[in-house]
């Protein structure tokens, strides 16, 4: 219980005075990235029946949901809230497979609201350890993918319920039954991206809620088990493959943060086909290829990457099956020359040209690329007129040593409220850019709320 109990003790007492810069940065880039999120996909197709469904429910309304506006109860806010934010696969992300913002963020927000406010430093200080102790646990199964389970199931609901509990006001004894009790509420299916359902989005609002629920009920005192990470049937020996390493865990905790790895989605599809897109982009432009003059495409992944996201077929969820397909994000690039949100829309697959370009690429799995990275590719493109073209990209555009820039990251949060069909004035637009950049200095986060909401 050592393991735990000391990162309780990091959650519980961590003050913003004790944050270095870089990890606050991230932090505030991930908010600005979910809101963002947030206004694209809050007409997504099941985002709309979800919301009408949660309205249905009774509960008492203790926080917003935004965008569409209303108050439900906090954790089916932080629910309706997380599988919006999750709805166009176009938020932060992190190896292996793991999306904290979607759901640590929707949760703190719903605290905030249900705690009766809550300071910027408070609220920044409360993602940055939740989202931070979740990254440590995610990163001891870096070689295993979780064997199936969803990494943002069963990992970021341990962000969402320390994020929740610290703004709550958890102690560290409700803490520790806070953080056990997620761990029965961890689970999520990575078939759900293999067969393109809804599904994938909603594991992120099922682990926003989570953290609400598993916070509001160590706080009114039921337990959870306090040997949630290191006992016999803790998270280690359940998801982990029976791995643990002390110094990952808990080494130069407060000053070393693995958050600081974070992935940043330069395109809006699946974190391992960003390296294929950005790859047949730069080819376009490096080389003048068009779909005319393309004979083959060949892409070597590795197998996790190839079994999530090497194969093309439209479903019941044509959006869905688009964004975790390298044959789709590859054929799209190279006939509209860029990859952006109306690309995912249902007209734009079934276009027959994407479709004539998917039969010409071949994707397969190698496991030496694994080797190098979860999003590592190499791709040749054969011409008809027999020059073959290499391509080599192991980690993509906003990965930490080649981040986005803050100019980058404020053209993609435009371009969500552009597709979001402009629901926020444009004067809502500006105050969120800046209420977010200098989030330590508000006084209540909850003057985001209104920000959030559309014109009516």
């Amino acid at each position: 219980m050592d393991i735990e109990k000391k990162l309780i003790n990091f959650i519980v007492d961590t003050e913003f005075d004790d944050l270095p810069q870089k990890p606050v940065d991230v932090v505030k880039t991930i908010v600005f990235t979910i809101m963002g999120s947030v206004i694209a996909g809050a007409t997504v197709e099941g985002c709309q029946n979800l919301i009408d469904l949660v309205n249905e429910w009774d509960g008492k309304p203790e926080a917003t949901i935004l965008i569409h506006g209303g108050k439900v109860t906090g954790h089916n806010a932080a629910l309706a809230n997380g599988t919006m934010a999750r709805a166009l696969d176009y938020e932060d992300a992190i190896l292996p497979g793991l999306h904290m913002g979607p759901v640590a963020v929707p949760a703190a927000l719903a605290a905030a609201e249900m705690a009766g406010g809550c300071t910027g430093r408070g609220f920044l200080t409360s993602l940055v350890v939740g989202i931070e102790i979740a990254n440590r646990i995610n990163t001891i199964n870096l070689k295993a993918f979780y064997g199936g389970f969803k990494g943002t199931g069963v990992c970021s609901i341990f962000a969402s319920t320390a994020a929740a509990g610290k703004i709550l006001g958890l102690n560290s004894t409700q803490m520790f039954n806070a953080l056990g009790l997620a761990i029965n509420r961890a689970g999520g299916s990575g078939q759900s991206n293999i067969d393109g359902a809804q599904a994938v989005y909603l594991v992120a609002g099922f682990a926003a809620q989570s953290g609400i629920i598993c916070s509001k009920m160590a706080e009114k005192g039921i337990t959870g088990p306090k040997n949630f990470l290191e006992g016999p049937f803790g998270w280690f020996n359940m998801f982990g493959r029976g791995k643990l390493d002390t110094q990952v865990m808990v080494g130069e905790l407060g000053t070393r943060f693995e958050l600081n790895n974070t992935l940043f989605k330069k395109f809006p599809s699946c974190g391992v086909t960003q390296t294929s897109t950005q790859g047949i982009l730069e080819l376009i432009k490096e080389k003048g290829i068009t779909p005319a003059n393309v004979q083959r495409i060949d892409i070597r992944v590795g197998p996790f990457a190839y079994q999530a996201t090497g194969h093309f077929e439209i479903g019941d969820s044509p959006r869905t099956n688009a964004q975790f397909s390298i044959p789709y994000c590859v054929a799209n690039a190279l006939l509209r020359g860029s990859s952006r949100l109306q690309h995912f829309e249902e007209t734009y697959i079934r276009d027959p040209k994407i479709l004539d370009i998917v039969k010409k690429i071949h994707v397969t799995p190698d496991p030496e690329i694994e080797k190098r990275d979860q999003r590592a590719m190499e791709m040749d493109v054969k011409t008809a007129a027999g020059a073959t073209y290499h391509k080599r990209i192991d980690t993509p555009k906003g990965s930490p040593g080649n981040e986005m820039t803050k100019e980058e990251h404020i053209e993609r949060f435009r371009d969500c409220v552009d597709y979001g069909k402009k629901s926020l004035s444009p004067q809502k637009v500006e105050r969120i850019i800046t209420m977010i950049d200098q989030l330590e200095q508000l006084e209540d986060v909850r003057d985001l709320i209104p920000l959030m909401l559309k014109k009516q």
